[in-house]
């Protein structure tokens, strides 16, 4: 069985206002699915549940021991350990990230800074850090209304490569659409370049689940092997 999280970060919810991320996050899924009918799907929606910002009170919970910890802050432990479950039971991540302002949504950011917890998600080493989550296949569905240069006016992708390298996860793939509030023209080519990419990733897709396959095959004698030695 594999597991898929998806996060959608638009500030638009579902139905006739549904961001354009959301859409292709959509047919993204419908076109992994049928590479993968048993695929699990857990969604994580900011435009539904919003995500609460880290402040002072947050981090004060997070390094309290938890023993001494008030209800509050144990409330707030809870939250942020749920969305690390998350992400640790999933095999592939879905990300809809549109550029707001030349970057990521705010709650997306806000998501890292639950996620990314030294000694949890990842930990530090005299070589540097290094990320726990394991191999995992992530999708990023980038959206802009201009046509911009990665690390030049795009901070999406630069900075998503660097935050989720930190935990580990460096099998990205990016779904770009661009130039979508540029006329009518270089949005539909925009679209286009997407859907092609979409096209492309979903059918690398049965080569990842292949590999996973053989790998939990060998782990699996792994651990027979080291059973029949104990």
């Amino acid at each position: 069985m594999t597991n898929l999280l998806r996060i959608n970060t638009s500030v638009f919810d579902g139905g006739h206002s549904q961001g354009v991320s959301t859409e292709l996050g959509d047919t993204l899924l419908a076109a992994l699915q049928a590479m993968e009918p048993g695929l699990q799907v857990s969604l994580r929606d900011f435009a539904e549940q919003p995500l609460p910002h880290l402040d002072a009170a947050w981090l004060q919970a997070l390094t309290t021991a938890k023993e001494k910890r008030t209800t509050a802050q144990q409330n707030m432990v809870n939250f942020s350990d749920q969305l690390i479950h998350e992400i640790q039971q999933a095999d592939v991540l879905m990300i809809a990230a549109p550029m707001y302002n030349f970057t990521i949504p705010s709650m997306l950011k806000a998501w890292v800074d639950h996620i990314a917890r030294a000694g949890t998600t990842f930990k530090y080493t005299e070589q540097g850090p290094v990320g726990l989550l394991g191999a995992k296949k992530v999708y990023v569905l980038a959206t802009t209304g201009g046509i911009h240069e990665e690390g030049v006016s795009d901070f999406v992708r630069p900075y998503l490569r660097t935050a989720l390298g930190l935990l580990g996860l460096t099998d990205i793939e990016f779904i770009s659409a661009a130039g979508l509030n540029m006329g009518t023209e270089q949005r539909q080519k925009g679209l286009q370049q997407a859907q092609q990419d979409i096209k492309s990733v979903a059918h690398g897709f049965d080569a990842f689940l292949r590999q996973r396959a053989v790998s939990f095959a060998h782990s699996m004698k792994a651990d027979e092997h080291e059973e029949a030695v104990a």
